[in-house]
């Protein structure tokens, strides 16, 4: 019979990451086993310099210099070649940094609508699907503004939706709404909230406590460790709610066969 077991997005064993060397080496990344499954929104919480970006960067592709073994999508990461890692980034990982990384010298919708450039679209589509986007979180009218014509707030906003317009499956947050008022947090918050309904994997950095209400699994970092690992009440729920259905339409099937 074939196997039914499902591959999970991302799985982490053994992994370890290093600084410096002789008396300053550090381990940012200690002896971690970690295992993501599909449509998983996890909430890394933990103290400054446990290691939580250095995790995210290492799951983005984005650092290489690790040892131990990372699958993404059940293939060893290791194995795949820098141009495909390249390809994966820009087409199946959606990333929200802490510093923006917006160009300077593009307006708000080209900055939004270059993902999208790798995929072929054409321009006039490209800045359809951005001005979209911007829409969703209220900058529809400052689509022409300079990014240095925007407030920090704003600015994040454009980064969130520039991560999210290329459709990733994968979204990686450095804190989304770190420099963000309660309402713009909240606008954020709900994208995110929604995209995870739709299917989306999405691992958010965060101090904020509050923000881990909307996760379906909350981990907590210490010293380059995983401390804590947990599951919302909601999603406890739901997975028992989904195992009452199954037992009562396997009893209802065994009725109907008798």
């Amino acid at each position: 019979m074939p196997s039914t077991e499902i591959i999970p997005v991302i799985r982490l064993r053994g992994l370890k990451r290093r600084f410096g060397i002789g008396d300053a080496e550090n381990y940012a990344i200690d002896n971690i086993d970690l295992t993501i499954e599909k449509g998983e929104f996890v909430a890394i919480m933990g103290p400054s310099g446990c290691g939580k970006t250095t995790l995210l960067n290492i799951l983005g592709l984005l650092d290489r210099s690790y040892v131990g073994d990372y699958e993404l999508n059940g293939q060893p990461v290791d194995t795949i070649s820098k141009r495909k890692q390249a390809r994966i980034r820009s087409r199946e990982i959606g990333f929200v940094f802490q510093s923006f990384n917006l160009i300077p010298r593009l307006n708000i919708i080209e900055n939004v609508a270059l993902p999208l450039i790798y995929k072929g679209i054409s321009k006039t589509k490209r800045l359809q699907i951005a001005s979209d986007i911007l829409r969703n979180f209220h900058l529809n009218e400052r689509e022409y503004y300079m990014p240095h014509q925007l407030s920090g707030g704003q600015i994040q906003r454009v980064a969130i939706a520039r991560a999210l317009v290329n459709e990733p499956s994968i979204i990686l947050a450095d804190e989304p709404t770190g420099s963000l008022d309660s309402r713009s947090s909240h606008v954020i918050m709900e994208e995110l909230s929604d995209l995870h309904k739709r299917g989306n994997t999405i691992i958010m950095v965060t101090h904020n406590p509050r923000l881990t209400t909307y996760a379906s699994r909350i981990i907590t970092m210490l010293d380059g460790k995983i401390d804590t690992d947990t599951r919302t009440r909601a999603i406890v729920k739901r997975q028992k709610a989904r195992l009452t259905k199954k037992k009562t339409r396997g009893g209802l099937l065994r009725r109907r066969r008798k």
